[in-house]
């Protein structure tokens, strides 16, 4: 009897030993919630929530607790304040989110100093990764889309000149630093660049547009940081007849988010894009992906690029928590981790690649139609499989340091 009755015990300081050793791993996320770019961070926000909600048995026993706070203006200041409270008062162990290139900008010694992961899911500058060992990226750098738009703008849209728009910040000058060196290796001429002010506030772009019209260029290439900006982009450039005129709308896929689309109307149609998503992408992951969205927030609202790289962001986090077996105290370790990772997800194949902590991803050329079932779509123009950041590949700027 004795035997069994310490046998009894053994197993139940066992049972108790290894429910203690559940964590809880607590994620700071800093997103716009507040100004213009307010939607933004909320289609990303949404993707997190729903994730969380659908995969939280993944890790079990260990858990995740989630706070949030405004990411702010995209200067970076306040981002950089509130994810700094995050690290030293809330004690996060992973931060995640940052819409604006300004605000993972600003955070990156802050990272360093603290050994604290920062897993990006937005911000696109290219040489963000470069400025921490403690930074992966699941979004995409500004790269990944418009130095292919270049090449594919020159051999396929019939773009021999090209002018340049762009909401003047560091996404925006990467942006089209891109695309020049894309088109101009191609054999494309680049006249008019245009900055559009800052990101804060949506702009009239119409004298902006009208110059370019009267410029009479081939394309227009713009980068704005989407939403808002996207749909005052389509309704100056349909007001200005552009397309009647002959100038081809061209840019990254911020131009035709996906819960801004049905709003834009016929003056999206035609508008050719690059990028990586889209809800039309005809696969798996993707189906089942809008079947909860859709599920959880309303069949009338849709997930969008920012959505999709906020799922596979989330998804990369948990498994590195389930690697790890919740033990994500040393950031460097959460970051080795995180190396190599890869999904199918709703993009299709992602993957970190472990030499930049950069992602490897599909682009998609795409153009905007009005489907059969009356909406407005779009339809794969192209697919270059697998594409890494030629800002690093090629080892340009401060993507070489």
């Amino acid at each position: 009897m004795k035997i069994f009755r310490w046998l009894g015990l053994t197993a139940l300081a066992l049972a108790v030993g290894g429910a203690a050793q559940a964590e809880t791993v607590k994620i700071g996320v800093v997103l716009p919630f507040s100004g213009a770019n307010a939607d933004l961070g909320h289609q990303i926000d949404k993707a997190f929530d729903l994730y969380v909600k659908l995969h939280a048995k993944d890790i079990a026993p260990h858990k995740v607790e989630i706070v949030k706070r405004d990411e702010g203006p995209p200067t970076g200041a306040q981002a950089k304040t509130v994810a700094t409270e995050l690290i030293t008062n809330d004690k996060v162990q992973i931060l995640t989110g940052f819409v604006f290139s300004p605000s993972a900008i600003a955070m990156a010694p802050v990272l360093t100093q603290a050994k604290t992961p920062m897993i990006v899911a937005n911000a696109g500058t290219a040489w963000i990764t470069n400025l921490s060992p403690y930074i992966a990226r699941l979004s995409f750098s500004m790269w990944h889309p418009a130095y292919p738009m270049g090449a594919f703008a020159f051999d396929k849209i019939g773009c021999k000149t090209a002018a340049i728009a762009y909401t003047d910040f560091p996404p925006g000058k990467d942006s089209t630093d891109a695309f020049r060196a894309g088109f101009e290796k191609a054999g494309g001429k680049v006249g008019l660049s245009i900055p559009l002010g800052s990101p804060v506030q949506v702009p009239d772009f119409t004298p902006f547009f009208q110059r370019i019209k009267d410029a009479k260029p081939d394309c227009m290439y713009v980068f704005i940081p989407s939403g808002a900006h996207a749909t005052g982009v389509m309704k100056a450039y349909g007001d200005l007849g552009m397309r009647a005129a002959g100038v081809k709308l061209i840019g990254p896929m911020d131009l035709i988010p996906d819960n801004k689309l049905q709003d834009m109307g016929d003056a999206a149609i035609g508008t050719i894009v690059m990028g990586h998503y889209s809800v039309d992408l005809d696969n798996a992951a993707n189906t089942a992906f809008k079947k909860e969205w859709h599920a959880a927030y309303g069949k009338d609202s849709y997930p969008d690029f920012m959505s999709a790289a906020g799922w596979d962001t989330m998804h990369a986090i948990f498994d590195t928590i389930k690697k790890l077996d919740g033990k994500v105290s040393d950031g460097a370790q959460v970051i080795e981790a995180m190396k190599g990772w890869t999904t199918n997800g709703p993009r299709g194949q992602v993957t970190i690649d472990a030499e930049t902590r950069d992602i490897i991803q599909d682009q998609h050329a795409m153009e905007v139609i009005r489907k059969a079932d009356g909406k407005l779509g779009v339809r794969i123009l192209g697919t270059t499989k697998a594409v890494k950041d030629e800002c690093k590949a090629q080892k340009i700027g401060r993507c070489g340091a």
